[in-house]
C-alpha cells in the first residue's frame, strides 16, 4: 500500500494534527519539515505531491509506539536504510503494537470495515517470513484496518457520509460530522484526512487544536 495513504488515513483516524505529528517524529529523533509533511499528505494528482519514503512511515509508526507504550531502555530508534522496504506486514505489526491491539481487537476493528478474517489468517501476517505459515498482507487488509480505525476512534466523522462515500476504497469522501465545528474547520479536517484540498493551498494546522486522541503534544 502507498505509504502516503497509510500516513494520511492513520493521522485522520487518530485525529493527529500537524503539531502532534511533528512531535511524534521528534520522539524518534527526527526533525520533520512541515513543508515535506504537507507534501506527503497530498494525493498523487495534486501539485506539490511527494512520495512518502519507507523510512518516514517507519519512523512515524515507531513514534506512535513510543508515545503510547513508552521508550524501551537500551533500544534506540532504528532507521531503515536507503534500500530497505517496509512491508504491509510490518505496517500491521507496528500499528498493532502502537494501539495495543490483541487478535480479537484487530478482528473487531476489521469487522467495522466489513472485512472478516479468522485468528489463523490474522496470525499468519505476524509470522516470520521464513515460517511455513507466513502470509504476506495485501493492501486490502491494511486499508480496511485503517478504515475500521476511523469508525472506532472517530465514529461521528462517518455518520454523515453518503453510501457512495462510505464504500469508497479511500477516505476522500469522509467528512468530520461534529456539530460544534465551523464550516472552515470541517474543510480543514477534510483536507488533512483525504489529501484533497478544498482550495489551492494546504492550510496550516491550528496550534490550539486539541482534537488529537494523543492530546496536545509538547514540542521537543
Amino acid at each position: 500500500m502507498i505509504h502516503n495513504d497509510v500516513l494520511r488515513r492513520l493521522r485522520y483516524a487518530l485525529a493527529i494534527n500537524d503539531t502532534a505529528a511533528i512531535s511524534i517524529f521528534k520522539l524518534v529523533n527526527y526533525d520533520m519539515d512541515i513543508d515535506y509533511l504537507h507534501a506527503v499528505m497530498k494525493r498523487e494528482d495534486e501539485e506539490g505531491y511527494l512520495p512518502c519514503r519507507d523510512k518516514i512511515i517507519a519512523l512515524f509508526l515507531d513514534g506512535l509506539i513510543i508515545k503510547n507504550r513508552g521508550r524501551q531502555e537500551g533500544q534506540p530508534p532504528q532507521t531503515l536504510g536507503p534500500k530497505e522496504r517496509l512491508s504491509n506486514n510490518e505496517v500491521l505489526r507496528k500499528i498493532r503494537i502502537a494501539m495495543s491491539y490483541k487478535d480479537d481487537d484487530m478482528i473487531a476493528v476489521l469487522k467495522l470495515a466489513n472485512f472478516r478474517i479468522s485468528k489463523g489468517e490474522l496470525s499468519a501476517f505476524f509470522r516470520k517470513p521464513d515460517h511455513r505459515n507466513y502470509k504476506p498482507a495485501g493492501d486490502q487488509v491494511v486499508r480496511n484496518l485503517l478504515q475500521g480505525m476511523v469508525k472506532k476512534h472517530r465514529p461521528d466523522s462517518t455518520r454523515q457520509a453518503s453510501p457512495k462515500q462510505s464504500n469508497s476504497s479511500s477516505t476522500r469522501g469522509t467528512k468530520p460530522g461534529s456539530r460544534h465545528k465551523s464550516a472552515n474547520n470541517q474543510n480543514e479536517a477534510y483536507s488533512k484526512a483525504t489529501g484533497k484540498s478544498t482550495n489551492s493551498k494546504v492550510s496550516p494546522a491550528n496550534k490550539g487544536d486539541t482534537g488529537s486522541v494523543w492530546g496536545k503534544l509538547p514540542k521537543k
